[in-house]
């Protein structure tokens, strides 16, 4: 296994190439928690992500003659914009395999940095597979996005500059996919044994509690998450060892508590996330009471940035309404002049913003004298939709589920 040796090599390497990222302390989450809480901002990483670190450290590693023969990549995005950019640098061709949904702007990006793309596949592990086939085919060597010590140990940096950043933390919260950046960074507190780490795994792609349960890497049962950058089927044999072997919990989120940070990040820290980087802070907001090790210091990693704008619109509605703020109403109303701008002056003068309203004059559960709104309003919070709603009860109208 690795350790903080290996890291620190791994540092040096990395020296000129990769950005040392900030930290932000996030006074919301240090409310909540109860404890500091610091933002290691990995999304303004080059690349949008900490992928170039470990792609970085493979690839400078690699023999002349494996050099000349180019590598072959599979990933949803940040890996493949990590392996394009490292070997622009290196002067490497590079052929990227990607799954067909991969979000444009990561194929975008990916191409832009001169690595070849090939859409396969409908996930990271499909396009692994290809990515296998092309190895064995062309002698292209493979860049696994975590399943080797010299990944690892590159995306292990970031827990070096945690260190030098916030020295008196105690607890660093890591999205997980394939398990790389966990273990890496385990690997750099080998001598910090009062630092824990916490992985994070969306719920709808969560291979790593099953696994370690089990001893063994597992698949997990399905995929089915808009954190598309830690969705990935089954652990990595080297970054399970590794946090197996020093016993690193790993917490799983829903896709509310994604949305929900995703959008507090965006309006609280002014920093722009994707899904999979909003993990740790989902973590947290799940389950603050959990977070901090005896009030020390909490570091979360933002571990990318590079989100579809189309995505982020979605997910950033999704976490409005699981956060409260948005309310959708469905009233019954008499069918005459004037009944539906009542109901909509009547929610405006509850201070609530009618976004859509659908109106149906004709149904098998409607009487021939009345007619059903749907209303999406904009709302000030929870406290503000039940308001809303028992204002307008009490005015008269009749509700379905709000």
């Amino acid at each position: 296994m690795i350790g903080a040796d290996d890291v620190r090599a791994a540092a040096a390497l990395l020296g000129g190439v990769a950005e040392r990222t900030p930290v932000q302390r996030s006074r919301a989450l240090s409310e909540l928690v109860g404890a500091d809480v610091w933002l290691k901002c990995e999304n303004l990483q080059r690349a949008g992500s900490f992928k170039i670190r470990g792609a970085y450290v493979r690839m400078a590693r690699l023999s002349g003659a494996e050099k000349a023969r180019g590598v072959v990549a599979a990933s949803a995005g940040n890996h493949a914009q990590g392996v394009a950019l490292a070997a622009r640098l290196l002067g490497l061709t590079a052929v990227v395999f990607m799954p067909v949904d991969a979000a444009l702007p990561k194929v975008a990006a990916t191409k832009g940095y001169g690595a070849q793309v090939e859409l396969v596949g409908t996930s990271v592990d499909e396009a692994l597979v290809a990515a296998r086939a092309h190895a064995d085919r062309t002698g292209a060597v493979l860049i696994h996005p975590f399943d080797h010590p010299d990944v690892d140990a590159g995306q292990g940096t970031v827990a070096l500059e945690v260190l030098e950043q916030v020295p008196d933390a105690g607890t660093l919260v890591v999205p997980v996919g394939g398990g790389g950046l966990a273990a890496g960074m385990v690997a750099a507190l080998d001598d910090r044994p009062d630092v824990r780490v916490v992985g994070v795994q969306a719920a709808g792609a969560a291979a790593y509690p099953a696994s370690l349960a089990a001893g063994r890497p597992v698949r997990a049962p399905e995929l089915r998450t808009m954190a598309d950058g830690i969705a990935v089927g089954t652990p990595g044999e080297v970054p399970f060892e590794l946090l197996a072997h020093h016993r690193v919990p790993v917490r799983t989120v829903s896709e509310e508590d994604l949305s929900r940070a995703l959008l507090l990040v965006a309006e609280r820290a002014k920093l722009v996330v994707e899904p999979s980087g909003a993990a740790a802070v989902a973590a947290l907001m799940a389950d603050p009471a959990g977070s901090a090790a005896d009030g020390r210091p909490v570091v979360c990693v933002l571990s990318g940035g590079n989100v579809d704008p189309l995505v982020l619109l979605r997910v950033v509605r999704h976490g409005l309404a699981s956060a409260g703020r948005y309310l959708h109403v469905h009233a019954r109303v008499e069918d005459t002049p004037g009944a539906l701008a009542g109901l909509l002056q009547d929610v405006a003068a509850r201070g609530g913003n009618v976004m859509h309203v659908a109106h149906t004059r004709t149904g098998g559960d409607l009487a021939l004298s009345e007619v059903a709104v749907d209303l999406q309003i904009e709302t000030k919070g929870p406290e503000h939709c039940g308001e809303l709603l028992a204002g307008l009860r009490a005015a008269g109208y009749r509700l379905g589920d709000g």
